[in-house]
């Protein structure tokens, strides 16, 4: 075993760890980072299958991200607007597909008002919670305990519309069944996207990509630490005490004055810890999980859906791809669409052979954009709950209850340990932008409370 000594052991080179390193080192302290996979990124990787170069975790810029669109400044990499010219399409649960533009789904004049109606009472209710805090709400408790789904049932007797509402958080953000979190867990994921209008608006949230793909930021961060990032190195168990911690992997021993863990709280229980973590964070932890999604790309020769006049924009709560975009790449002669499968009917998909789903999500597609959809020449799945040092996506939420009971000690540091990703960010939940202004946020904790100890 190799013996290392630092100021701060971060486990996880995803987009937080890498922030912390780098923002520790900008602050003249010591970091090492240890990671289980064999490459940088978390949930953030492209990868060239086929020949097509495709962005198999997080993808998207929004305009709101500030923390994330001032590290792209920093490291010099440009962005460029995803295609988004033309109508949409929209497939009502008979399965006839229609066009539109604009953001509301061309359903009757009813369901469109009311739809209307719900998003406004959601945009209220949004304006009242405070993504650092929910918890604290007038209302959490109450909030808290009564089900997405049940909440819509409560408010509208239009079940096209409750479908299409509960689309924007469910299907397209935490990737669960409504009935599985809170209403106080939709609110906070709106109000850390800056208000619910954000979530229906797929032209802001949706704005932008980056050239090259968006693992390039930690690339280029963990470029800057050079031999102090340890890849294939999964941390096995953290000893610590008040004085320090020592973190061992399967080749490591790495003494340090404080610690991070940067991963997924549902990642937590394959670290073991001694002593033993505190009793509410072990509860906590239980009561946290990632969502189900599976991310679907398929290219062709070209973006053959523009040629009809359409934007490759498409939506239907009721198809098995509940959402799909033109993904082309910057500067490529090919199309790509990617589209989405999440929560109960991604369990459906993945109990299917691999050709029977290809087959059931390709015909989804060409449900929104014809027959000339059924025969892309790459078709690629990025299936994370599959990914062992993942085991989901996009974000860890609570269960029913527990953001009230739980969420002020998310971020609570244990002794000299302290936790940090996008699953526990406020502002930028669930995002890139999260995880990178919870980096900042801890690597300037830490470069205090360093100090403060004398260095």
């Amino acid at each position: 075993m190799t013996e290392l000594q630092c100021d701060v052991v971060i486990i996880g080179a995803g987009a937080t760890g890498l922030t912390i390193a780098t923002d520790l080192q900008k602050a003249g302290l010591s970091a090492i980072v240890v990671e289980a996979r064999d490459r940088v990124g978390g949930r953030l990787r492209t990868e060239t299958v086929d020949g097509a170069v495709l962005e198999l975790g997080g993808q998207w810029v929004s305009p709101d991200q500030q923390a994330l669109i001032a590290m792209l400044d920093e490291l010099g990499l440009e962005t460029f607007a995803r295609f988004r010219d033309g109508e949409s399409v929209y497939v009502d649960d008979t399965g006839s597909a229609t066009r539109f533009t604009g953001d509301l789904f061309p359903t009757s004049e009813e369901t469109q008002n009311e739809i209307e109606r719900l998003i406004a009472l959601l945009s209220a209710l949004t304006a009242e919670v405070d993504p650092s805090e929910p918890w604290n709400h007038p209302r959490a408790t109450e909030l808290d305990a009564e089900s997405f789904e049940a909440w819509l049932e409560r408010n509208s007797a239009d079940a096209e519309a409750r479908a299409n509402v509960a689309l924007f958080v469910a299907e397209a953000m935490l990737t669960k069944p409504a009935h599985s979190f809170s209403v106080l867990q939709a609110l906070l994921m709106a109000s850390s996207a800056g208000g619910f209008g954000h979530l229906v608006d797929a032209d802001f949230i949706l704005d932008r990509r980056v050239v090259g793909g968006l693992q390039r930021v930690p690339v280029l961060l963990a470029e800057r630490l050079g031999d102090g990032l340890h890849l294939s190195q999964p941390a096995r168990s953290v000893e610590y005490a008040d004085d320090g911690v020592v973190v061992t992997t399967d080749d490591l021993v790495v003494r340090a004055r404080r610690a991070v863990v940067a991963v997924p709280p549902n990642l937590y229980g394959r670290i073991g810890f001694s002593p033993a973590l505190p009793p509410v964070r072990q509860q906590m932890h239980q009561h946290l999980s990632l969502g189900l999604v599976i991310k679907v790309h398929a290219v062709y020769p070209t973006p053959f859906w523009r040629d009809a006049g359409l934007s490759g924009t498409a939506f239907s709560p009721f198809q098995v791809a509940h959402e799909a975009y033109d993904n082309s790449g910057h500067g490529e002669g090919t199309g790509t669409l990617v589209a989405f499968v999440a929560g109960e009917t991604a369990d459906r998909m993945l109990a299917l052979t691999a050709a029977e789903r290809e087959r059931t999500i390709l015909e989804s597609l060409a449900a929104y954009f014809g027959d000339e959809a059924l025969s892309p020449t790459v078709y690629f799945e990025s299936d994370w709950v599959s990914e062992e040092w993942t085991g989901g996506a996009y974000a860890a939420s609570f269960d029913l209850g527990g953001l009230v009971r739980w969420g002020a000690h998310l971020r609570s540091p244990v002794g000299p340990i302290r936790f940090a990703s996008s699953d526990i960010a406020g502002e930028g939940y669930q995002h890139v932008d999260g995880a990178i202004r919870i980096g900042h946020e801890v690597a300037a904790e830490l470069a205090r409370d360093l100090r403060g100890a004398g260095l």
